[in-house]
């Protein structure tokens, strides 16, 4: 027979009253919209049409979809007949907010916990009982013990004991405490929360335009570049690269991102400090954010096309306007001016 890979998230059968819990709505009936409470495996609840909105309703369709998943109120629990009551107008920001964040959390331990049941062809619900809800228990969420797990397994998993009984040598029943985790899901456990749970590193990007037009603006230019990256630390590696004069993009790697985006924030400050000594001219094209792989690619492909656009211009390289817009355009390693 197949495992049982079907389980609510949460020890509880049923949330408690003016609880925030994340629905998804099924069907839209004549008094109200029928929805799924996604933490408990999927139970039913409504929500009627006087508990949408404060507001007066003009179409319900601008309220609730079919299909939409949002956070709403629980009104009313009857876990004898299993009607559960629900209002999307009670829900309050800091509700939402709060739900959403633990129940990102919940869904991510959800499928760690259904990866390793499914793997191993083990009931779902019986690796709840004896490993996800003791965690949540003792560390108020099981994602915080699974963060400890990433780098440590031992000091979580080896604290789980589960009951057995066994008949002993003179035919009695006897009930021993054995670990709760064995070898085969301690490994299965550990690889697949190492896999979705070990931080990467965040790329923290800044945009800026850096002009000078002294004499010898290339060097100044050359030397507040060197002042940005120096504001770099071992954590928070600071790279300058120019795109195009200019434009130049600032970058660094972390695994804070209000710690990257301070240092990039600080290399900005050093570099726009340097330049304008020598009447130069700093502007924050776009302050410092996490970028994502599709933004690299994108600056990357923008960066390739300007230096083909570039290649396919002859004979200009000596004309006054390079000269101009060359004062951008500075190799920080080398001190050369770069022409790309």
């Amino acid at each position: 027979m197949a495992p049982n890979l079907e389980c609510r998230m949460y020890e509880a059968r049923y949330p408690e009253v003016d609880m925030a819990v994340m629905i998804q709505v099924k069907n839209i009936a004549d008094m109200g919209a029928y929805v799924s409470l996604l933490e408990y495996n999927n139970i039913e609840g409504m929500i009627l049409f006087s508990e949408l909105s404060r507001r007066r309703i003009r179409s319900v369709s601008s309220l609730i979809k079919v299909g939409r998943i949002e956070p709403v109120m629980v009104l009313r629990v009857d876990k004898e007949k299993g009607y559960i009551d629900l209002s999307k107008r009670r829900v309050s920001e800091e509700d939402i907010q709060a739900c959403e964040e633990r129940y990102n959390k919940s869904k991510l331990v959800h499928s760690i916990m259904r990866h390793v049941a499914e793997t191993l062809n083990l009931d779902l619900e019986d690796l709840y009982i004896h490993i996800a809800w003791p965690l949540y228990r003792k560390y108020g969420h099981a994602f915080e013990a699974f963060k400890i797990v990433v780098t440590d397994p031992d000091t979580v998993l080896s604290t789980l004991m589960r009951e057995i009984k066994e008949v002993g040598p003179d035919g009695q029943e006897v009930t021993k405490v054995v670990p709760a985790v064995s070898e085969e899901v301690k490994d299965s456990l550990v690889k697949n929360i190492r896999r979705r749970m070990t931080p990467q590193p965040l790329k923290i990007r800044a945009d800026i335009e850096m002009k000078c037009f002294q004499f010898d603006g290339v060097i100044h230019i050359k030397e507040a570049m060197r002042k940005a990256e120096a504001a770099g630390n071992d954590d928070c590696p600071v790279k300058i690269k120019l795109v195009a004069p200019p434009l130049y993009v600032l970058t660094t790697q972390t695994l804070d991102k209000e710690q990257g985006i301070l240092v990039l924030n600080n290399a900005i400050t050093c570099c726009t400090e340097s330049i304008e000594k020598h009447k130069g001219k700093l502007l924050v094209k776009e302050a410092a954010r996490a970028v994502s792989e599709r933004d690299d690619k994108l600056l990357a492909e923008h960066m390739a096309k300007l230096r083909q656009d570039n290649e396919e211009v002859s004979g200009d390289e000596d004309s006054e306007e390079e000269e101009d817009t060359g004062m951008g355009a500075v190799d920080v390693d080398n001190g050369n001016a770069i022409t790309e």
